[in-house]
């Protein structure tokens, strides 16, 4: 599932969380390595004997029902409310006191390990499945309804059943992200400049609904111009 967070990248460095950092633009993100020390979900120690140096990437969220009370909270304190749990997420991350961000209950997923060179690592495994499973075991969240399909017609199934159980859940998603399981295949299909070639989206339709235009303001510049 597509998780709608805010991408992060944390590397532990014998086992113990080092740094985590923000995508940024890809090439430069912001350190939050004392934010995410706050949050539970993320271990400061991997279990398992992983490998002396690793770097793991994944989504940071704040759950539904975490989103609702946070609001409230900030209702009754008079202050302006977040439109959604992806930007409260993004907010509460870029917030500079930890024990701020310590009482949110943010949560996380991590889905991908990463070598050196940016490219998807196997990390010993030859199947994306096995890399879901030891980040697992190392004691990484993974987020648990994912599903090794065989075949399109499995594929496009998975979409479809998740296309109205999605609202079940506690977290944001906005589709599901379709990723050959073969890593020498990956490493064969390649990258362009921006995507890899062997992922995609499947975006769910956005939800709608009806509004009603209770007031139009309208202002008068010094010049005379009417703007709404």
């Amino acid at each position: 599932l597509k998780i709608d967070g805010l991408s992060i990248a944390l590397t532990y460095d014998q086992g113990v969380l080092l740094r985590a950092a923000t995508r940024g633009d890809g090439q430069r993100g912001e350190d939050v390595t004392a934010n995410v020390r706050t949050i539970r979900a993320v271990p400061l120690r991997l279990r398992r004997s992983p490998p002396e140096r690793v770097e793991v990437r994944g989504e940071i969220f704040l759950p539904r029902t975490a989103f609702a009370r946070m609001n409230a909270e900030r209702e009754a304190e008079g202050e302006p409310l977040f439109a959604n749990p992806r930007n409260a997420a993004a907010g509460t991350m870029r917030n500079l006191d930890p024990s701020l961000v310590a009482r949110r209950g943010l949560r996380a997923f991590f889905y991908q390990l990463v070598m050196g060179d940016g490219q998807p690592s196997d990390g010993a495994a030859g199947v994306h499945a096995d890399v879901l499973t030891r980040l697992g075991e190392w004691g990484l969240p993974v987020e648990p309804h994912w599903k090794r399909c065989d075949g399109v017609d499995a594929v496009i199934a998975f979409c479809e059943d998740w296309a109205d159980r999605r609202r079940t859940l506690d977290f944001d998603t906005d589709g599901v992200v379709i990723k050959v399981d073969d890593l020498g295949l990956r490493q064969r299909l390649g990258a362009t400049a921006k995507f890899p070639r062997w992922a995609t989206a499947f975006k769910f339709p956005p939800e709608q609904a009806t509004t009603t235009l209770r007031q139009i303001a309208v202002n008068v510049g010094r010049t005379g111009a009417v703007t709404p």
